[in-house]
């Protein structure tokens, strides 16, 4: 994989962990608020994919050291 392969992957693990902190600063505001339970849901699930999507990244990113 291309130095240039690996960064724009590590700007896109950024950009997608900041969408997860924002979308659970979102799920706390919509359960303060008593918002419908199904949109709630959908942030959830929204963010569950965000999280794999997220752990797939960060073990393309992360060198494989054999000990």
């Amino acid at each position: 994989m291309s130095e240039q392969d690996q960064i724009a992957k590590r700007v896109r693990l950024a950009r997608l962990s900041i969408e997860h902190q924002d979308l659970d600063i979102a799920i706390d505001a919509l359960t303060l608020t008593g918002a419908d339970a199904l949109c709630i849901q959908r942030f959830k699930k929204k963010k569950l994919g965000l999280k794999d999507e997220i752990e797939k990244l960060h073990i393309d990113t992360t060198p494989n050291i054999v000990a």
